[in-house]
């Protein structure tokens, strides 16, 4: 259903509208991260739109998240998973705080793609260092 590059993207989506509100900073993150990740250097930047539209679609069925947790950790193979929720995470920390709903997504998107928890621990707190303001200081 998903290709790693719509999987990807999908991981990005499922935090960024867990709160049902996309907000400037979550969309720009996303589209940042696509143009600067070298996991990223072949896609093409024209179907981000309908990526992000498809991942919308299936949330929009009966499950919906259960369906694109499923169909993310399908589609990425082992050596893309750590990265799948580092640019969750990313996407998470872009507005400078994780609303309760946003960690849930990412608990189990964690879950789903089978990170430890000193992994899914290192990547969090990465996070949180790479989008800390000096006001949040």
């Amino acid at each position: 259903m998903f290709t790693h590059y719509s999987a990807l993207i999908a991981s990005m989506v499922l935090v960024a509208g867990a709160d049902r509100v996309m907000d400037d900073q979550e969309l720009q993150m996303i589209g940042n991260l696509v143009q600067r990740l070298p996991v990223f250097q072949n896609y093409d930047i024209n179907e981000l739109p309908a990526d992000a539209r498809r991942c919308g679609t299936i949330l929009q069925e009966e499950d919906g998240l259960q369906k694109a947790l499923a169909a993310i950790a399908a589609a990425l193979p082992d050596r893309l998973r750590e990265t799948a929720y580092v640019v969750a995470c990313d996407v998470a920390a872009a507005n400078g705080v994780v609303a309760e709903t946003e960690a849930r997504v990412l608990e189990l998107l964690r879950q789903r793609l089978r990170l430890g928890r000193l992994v899914s621990a290192a990547i969090e707190r990465a996070a949180r260092a790479r989008h800390i303001t000096l006001e949040q200081a």
